[in-house]
């Protein structure tokens, strides 16, 4: 979901604001630390996480509050001066300054490099096959790439108009919570929905405009933190006439171009201050974990909606639903 936000906020930026300008790297120490723990824990998390119906930015956000990345205290140099995320500007008088939380956001994106290498690896022939539509050589991959446009739109338009109020309300444990309950109730009504209508209906050959169009629709409904991006998109592929194998392929290219889009714009907004907050070698670490895993992730995703559907990640959903509705219940005692 995260991804889909960051993204669009790249579309309501004024003239200039992308040039705004931002701490140099430092060639020192970093300005704190990430220890080698936290990038594999964030790493796995991201890639197993990405592609499955999960919710990636759910569990990146449990992951960064029980790693306590969630410090908001403005970081300081070796020589005791500020460190800003944006440095003061005639736009921002004060100056925006860097915080841990700041370098963590913007970590978890970046590493999303690795899911990206992940799935370009893994369906390459597919991506070929736009790039040839794209110069008029390939029909067949012209209308796919012309469905993931059409398939992204929705979500773009939405997310362009409440990515502010999202960012503020709604990245939270308690918003997760209440979004991994909702989605796993769809899953379930998404996966009877199938079986009933599998043996009645004839998968279609491609998908159609429209129906690319509906799955961009329900991709709306990830922009609550804790729905899943993958999810919303497979169960879309469901409602399209997709078997569970080709709505999975098609929510991992879907999320290959909203991915790329996202953390390209992430790196370059940011990437320069979370570098100089925890270093170069961490986040390269993180990024080669979240490929491995992102990989095997999307392997046993596709062979296991073959065989058992959605329902068993619906009820992983409940389960940590009621798990982090009990610890916030005692960490508020």
């Amino acid at each position: 979901m995260r991804t889909l936000l960051v993204t669009l906020t790249l579309l309501s930026l004024p003239v200039g604001a992308a040039e705004s300008p931002r701490p140099a790297p430092s060639a020192s120490a970093p300005a704190a630390e990430l220890s080698i723990a936290d990038a594999l824990i964030l790493g796995v998390v991201e890639g197993v996480t990405e592609f499955l119906p999960v919710s990636s930015t759910g569990h990146l956000i449990i992951a960064n509050h029980f790693l306590g990345l969630e410090a908001e205290e403005p970081l300081l140099s070796a020589d005791g001066r500020p460190l800003y995320y944006r440095a003061p500007s005639p736009q921002y008088p004060r100056g925006v300054p860097l915080t841990i939380k700041q370098a963590a956001d913007t970590y978890v994106v970046v590493i999303q490099f690795g899911a990206i290498a992940a799935v370009g690896i893994l369906y390459w022939t597919q991506l070929i096959a736009m790039l040839r539509g794209l110069l008029g050589r390939d029909p067949a991959g012209r209308r796919l790439l012309i469905n993931l446009l059409i398939a992204f739109l929705p979500a773009a338009g939405l997310g362009f108009l409440l990515h502010g109020w999202i960012d503020a309300h709604l990245f939270s444990i308690p918003a997760v919570i209440i979004a991994l309950v909702a989605g796993a109730g769809l899953m379930f009504f998404a996966e009877s929905w199938r079986r009933k209508h599998a043996n009645h209906t004839a998968p279609p050959a491609e998908l159609t405009p429209k129906q690319a169009a509906g799955i961009g629709a329900l991709q709306c409904l990830a922009l609550w933190p804790g729905t899943s991006r993958s999810m919303t998109t497979i169960v879309g592929g469901y409602f399209a006439g997709l078997d569970p194998r080709r709505a999975a392929e098609f929510s991992f290219l879907l999320g290959f171009v909203t991915l790329t889009a996202a953390t390209v714009y992430k790196s370059y907004k940011g990437g320069a201050a979370m570098i100089q907050v925890f270093g170069w070698s961490n986040v390269l670490l993180g990024a080669a974990v979240a490929a491995v895993t992102a990989a095997l992730s999307v392997r046993f995703l596709v062979g296991w909606l073959t065989r058992h559907g959605l329902a068993a990640f619906a009820w992983y959903r409940l389960a940590l639903a009621v798990a982090l509705a009990v610890l916030l219940a005692l960490d508020r005692l």
